[in-house]
């Protein structure tokens, strides 16, 4: 073979697959979902529509008439729609140099580590429907409490629940902790390391490597533009030729009246007059306002929001109601992320998706590649083509996946110091 690996990149190459997934501290939260085998996965382009949990409904008696509706089968589409790379040239006198390997693998493997991670946690963060702000400071258990109430309420389930903090508000608690003058494990736990056991009024809690901050809402005053908006669920929709495709129902396109609609952002946060959360099997209204986030702006005047409205009288609509009304005409939306601060993701790992992608390189004309998946099945290729005339290999390392957020009201953000 014209081309080939020295001894010295395999190892480098075997340390970074066998090392990696120990860095995607988010993204091992996630669940994997593997779409299909590679031509299966070429011919879809990567995309794929995914059942979503159903959700039922009971009646009284023992007559059973009227109460046979039709099956709403909801569909969710996922796809693989991220593609990093870490390149470097290398001369032939640095092939030899094991140092300046090791030294480029070790960045490349912080870096996309870092890249998978991140989109977790945008998907999390930004698009979650749960949103929980807090007033002050971060003291500790009051706030992951916050998390588990919110959850209670709308009937998401105990078990496999994650809440990810920035340094800044991890340290704040364990500070708060470490300051109390009990002798306790979890004590000396926050004062040496600074952090909280991970157990935590039911969530697992972990300190995030990062602070990514949302900046505060600047929409200034917004209303709802036209009564009765909602979205009705759906299996399928029919487009303008009669086509049918499937539906996605996790948003409500709510057409609005703002100030200064421009400055509408994803991730702002928010809540609509007199609209309560309701539990999502009960379907009893919490009392409490629910909370909405913005992850697109469709066309002028309207935003894209998470989770969808859902109210209304047909069996879809009873099985998936999401709030005990829909927003009256001139409703107000009242800006929830009034301050910038970090973002701290919680979720229950269910609703997270982490989608490995694949392809390939063919070998040969001096290209030459290897592949390995790392545990949590995130695909990583290794490629080398040298130069004949200078001997100058050019080398980089390869991988694709995508996230997906299958249910918004599973998800959510936390964040400190909101007016």
């Amino acid at each position: 073979m014209a081309n080939s690996f020295t001894k010295q990149e395999l190892v480098a190459f075997d340390e970074l697959i066998e090392g990696f997934d120990d860095s995607l501290v988010i993204a091992k939260g996630a669940t994997k979902w593997v779409g299909g085998d590679a031509q299966e996965s070429s011919r879809s382009r990567d995309k794929w529509w995914i059942p979503a949990p159903m959700i039922g409904q009971s009646y009284d008696g023992s007559d059973a008439t009227g109460h046979f509706g039709d099956v709403t089968q909801l569909n969710v589409p996922v796809s693989v729609g991220f593609w990093k790379h870490s390149s470097k040239a290398f001369s032939a006198t640095d092939l030899r140099n094991q140092y300046a390997i090791d030294q480029w693998v070790k960045s490349a493997k912080q870096k996309l580590s870092s890249d998978v991670n991140k989109t977790i946690f945008d998907t999390v963060s930004l698009q979650g429907g749960t949103f929980s702000k807090r007033t002050g400071a971060a003291t500790g258990y009051d706030d992951v409490a916050d998390l588990d109430t919110r959850f209670a309420r709308t009937g998401v389930m105990n078990g496999d629940r994650m809440a990810f903090y920035a340094p800044s508000v991890m340290n704040a608690m364990a500070g708060n902790l470490a300051s109390r003058s009990e002798d306790s494990a979890r004590s000396r736990d926050a004062y040496e390391m600074a952090r909280i056991r991970h157990d935590v009024a039911g969530f697992e809690v972990f300190k995030n490597d990062q602070e990514i901050l949302l900046a505060a809402a600047t929409g200034g005053a917004t209303t709802v533009n036209g009564a009765g908006q909602k979205t009705t669920p759906a299996a399928t929709s029919t487009g303008a030729t009669g086509e049918e495709e499937n539906k996605d129902n996790r948003y409500t396109d709510l057409t609005i009246t703002a100030t200064t609609y421009a400055n509408i952002k994803v991730g702002d946060a928010f809540t609509i007059a007199n609209v309560n959360a309701v539990h999502m099997i009960t379907k009893q209204s919490s009392g409490q306002l629910k909370t909405f986030r913005v992850v697109g702006k469709p066309s002028a005047g309207v935003i894209r929001i998470y989770p969808a409205i859902v109210f209304g009288t047909s069996d879809a609509e009873k099985e998936y109601q999401s709030v005990d009304a829909l927003p009256a005409n001139g409703a107000a939306l009242t800006w929830l992320n009034t301050t910038a601060a970090p973002l701290n993701p919680f979720f229950k790992k269910e609703s997270v998706l982490l989608i490995p992608g694949t392809f390939e390189v063919e070998n040969g004309s001096g290209v030459i590649s290897t592949s390995a998946t790392t545990a949590l099945g995130v695909q990583i290729i290794y490629t080398k083509q040298t130069n004949v005339s200078t001997l100058l290999s050019s080398c980089r390392l390869d991988l694709r996946w995508g996230t997906a957020l299958t249910n918004p009201e599973l998800a959510g953000a936390q964040m400190f110091g909101q007016a």
